[in-house]
């Protein structure tokens, strides 16, 4: 096992997100049910030398995904990122951290259901899992968006179609 000095460079302001990296996550949305199940693998990598956080994820085995690219912004002196979709949207934002909670706002643009706005926490529980809840502002309306709690899953894989 790697001692904290010798886990591979990340920038210092990115470090809060260490406990996430290298680790792939397998989560069930609040609403799945066995005949119709929503799942959703998600895993985090350290990435251009340390200099960002990538995320992958992939939703019912590519039905829908995408990968954001967190880095620290200096002009702003925030972290930031860019989500990019298999529908075809984009969203950039911010995160704000928390203690265990990531806490991001995101401007959306293209999305064809009218969302134009996400909220979301990302938490890391004391039992290891980790859970995401968002909301999201619709035609001028703040509706619940995703609810979902992950359990760490190395064997899981993102899939894109």
């Amino acid at each position: 096992m790697l001692n904290a000095s010798d886990a591979p460079a990340l920038a210092k302001p990115l470090e809060p997100l260490r406990p996430f990296i290298d680790k792939s996550w397998k989560g069930h949305f609040k609403n799945s049910t066995p005949e119709k199940p929503v799942v959703d693998v998600s895993r985090w990598e350290r990435a251009i030398n340390g200099q960002a956080v990538r995320i992958l994820h992939s939703i019912n085995d590519g039905v829908y995904g995408g990968e954001t690219i967190i880095m620290w912004n200096p002009k702003t002196e925030r972290l930031e990122f860019h989500y990019f979709t298999t529908a075809g949207f984009q969203t950039h934002g911010t995160i704000t951290i928390e203690e265990t909670k990531l806490i991001t706002h995101e401007d959306v643009v293209g999305n064809q259901d009218g969302v134009t706005e996400v909220r979301a926490t990302t938490e890391l529980l004391p039992d290891g899992k980790m859970r995401v809840q968002s909301r999201y502002l619709k035609k001028g309306e703040w509706v619940d968006g995703r609810d979902a709690t992950y359990e760490l899953a190395p064997r899981a894989e993102v899939v894109f179609k």
